[in-house]
């Protein structure tokens, strides 16, 4: 019998002049990148925290701690294939993930097939297994005020 688990993650970062922006393992051309101790992809960030939670294996700063040199700067494609086996080692798999962004610059919706494309490769998965959407705040808050990115993720292992 397959035990089914769910697991939800979120991660915002806010802007920077002069870094460059990743999101979802690709490098979008954007006038300020985000600032954190990796490179700061709230997607893969979101993602990992998903996965994590959904194998009672803490979250993303327990396994990657940003007091940690080693992970300061870190691709985080690096981060998730970590992740991935990490889950590997308790005898999960995984089944999907549902993943949200909110931004209200730049448009993601070009990006999001290579965003997928990106994801699945390190994950070792079909892009058809990782749905990414795309919105805006409506000019509220933080992220409608362009002061960063927030990212939702839900996915389901096995």
């Amino acid at each position: 019998m397959s035990r089914f688990r769910v697991g939800f993650g979120y991660d915002v970062h806010r802007f920077a002049r002069d870094r460059a922006l990743y999101l979802g393992g690709i490098e979008i051309s954007h006038r300020q990148g985000l600032l954190g101790h990796s490179d700061a992809d709230v997607v893969i960030h979101a993602l990992c925290d998903a996965l994590l939670g959904a194998a009672a294996l803490c979250d993303i700063g327990c396994n990657f701690p940003d007091n940690d040199k080693s992970f300061e700067d870190i691709d985080s494609k690096i981060l998730l294939k970590k992740t991935m086996q990490l889950l590997a080692d308790k005898g999960y798999s995984f089944g999907n993930a549902d993943i949200t962004v909110c931004a209200e610059q730049p448009k993601l919706n070009p990006h999001i097939p290579q965003m997928q494309t990106c994801l699945a490769e390190i994950m070792n998965v079909s892009p058809d297994d990782i749905s990414i959407k795309a919105t805006t705040n409506e000019s509220m808050g933080f992220v409608g005020r362009e002061e960063g990115i927030a990212a939702y993720c839900t996915v389901l292992i096995i």
